[in-house]
Formats: structure tokens, sequence, C-alpha cells
């Protein structure tokens, strides 16, 4: 499971708004996507980081609920 809660705290640290993230290329749709820890893609976590300024560890975070799930 994904969580962008990193996401909202580098946006706070930094003091970057929804706001600026829209005016960086980001739409309201998805938007609304981080905010329900929903997927996204590669192309929308690299948008963030170039707006942040960030690696992308300070995006998203992933919760492995149950490491045995992602062994092959």
């Amino acid at each position: 499971m994904f969580s962008f809660e990193p996401l909202w705290e580098t946006m706070k640290r930094k003091n970057i708004s929804q706001y600026d993230l829209v005016n960086g290329g980001i739409d309201k749709r998805t938007l609304d996507q981080l905010r329900h820890d929903r997927n996204i893609t590669i192309l929308t976590l690299a948008k963030l980081c170039n707006i942040l300024q960030c690696t992308p560890n300070e995006v998203v975070r992933i919760n492995l609920e149950n490491p045995s799930d992602t062994e092959m």
C-alpha cells in the first residue's frame, strides 16, 4: 500500500501549497488521488519531485502489509 503522507509533510516543510502543485502541472484529479493514497504514474511522481525539488522518498512511502506477498 502506498502512502503520500511524506508529500504533505514535504509540502508543509517547504511552504508549497496545493495551488503551487496545480500551477506546476498537477491536475485536480491527481490531487484527489494523492489525498486518498491511490496510484499515480511515475511521470506524476517525477513532476512532484521536480516541483518540490526533492526525492521520491519525500513524496511516497510504501507500506508492506505482508512482506511474503512481495516475494516471487
